[in-house]
């Protein structure tokens, strides 16, 4: 989704009408969400929020990326998810009474839009459909994030790591020569932390895979050469049976 480069009211209000937040609002009603919002900028690696802070602002992404990390009770760091261009995030906060469960940090420089929990109330009881998708949107995220407990619970690392690749594939690959380029700065640390496993593992991991004509893994780049591969680790089947779940480029 190509986001505006300004935040003029014309174009938030086009943007804001192709994210699934907003999808049900007319255009009077968009206009209005769009003069409520606030600005904001980020640079790489800044931080919009962190883990425990009180939760008072709901944001849309128009430019740039996000992750989001929680650090765990024995100290351990997760990183739960990427935020591109036109997602929705940190919905909760119009509930109020609640802390940021994540930290938000740029992956690269960023432009969003954000509304306070009183703006976005309003903006609710003027559009009841707001609200639902609002219910409908944290509903999708609760089924994702049960999705990545039950993965880090119950399935071996290398399928983990499979796993996390070819939906960061589906989220923000890129055609390139070699193949299917995730197009977004990943450390192998980071892929460590969306696996729950380690440094270590995730490098002897790629490096078997770059071996085998998988991958190529960069310092902060992979491309999947061969999804098909991907896929039948991610599903345990054999290599020959693997069809690859990737959208075509």
């Amino acid at each position: 989704m190509s986001a505006p480069k300004s935040a003029s009211v014309g174009s938030a209000t086009a943007f804001l009408g192709r994210i699934d937040l907003f999808g049900e609002l007319d255009a009077a009603q968009l206009e209005r969400v769009a003069q409520a919002a606030r600005q904001r900028r980020l640079r790489r690696d800044a931080y919009l929020y962190y883990q425990g802070d009180p939760a008072d602002h709901l944001f849309v992404l128009l430019e740039g990326r996000l992750k989001l990390t929680q650090v765990t009770p024995e100290g351990h760091q997760i990183l739960l998810r990427y935020v591109g261009p036109g997602e929705a995030f940190a919905i909760p906060a119009i509930l109020g009474g609640i802390d940021y469960p994540t930290s938000a940090q740029a992956v690269e420089d960023s432009l969003l839009l954000a509304w306070d929990r009183q703006s976005m109330r309003d903006l609710m009881r003027q559009a009841p459909a707001l609200a639902l998708r609002a219910l409908d949107v944290v509903a999708s995220h609760v089924r994702e994030f049960q999705d990545r407990i039950r993965e880090l619970s119950t399935e071996r690392v290398e399928r983990r790591i499979a796993r996390a690749l070819l939906r960061l594939a589906r989220q923000t690959g890129r055609k390139v020569e070699e193949g299917v380029l995730i197009d977004l700065p990943l450390s192998r640390q980071d892929l460590a932390e969306m696996t729950g496993t380690t440094l270590f593992t995730v490098s002897r991991t790629l490096s078997q895979w770059e071996s085998q004509g998988l991958v190529i893994a960069g310092r902060e780049r992979v491309t999947i050469r061969f999804p098909h591969g991907l896929v039948a680790i991610a599903e345990d089947l054999p290599a020959e049976a693997g069809g690859s779940d990737l959208p075509d480029y």
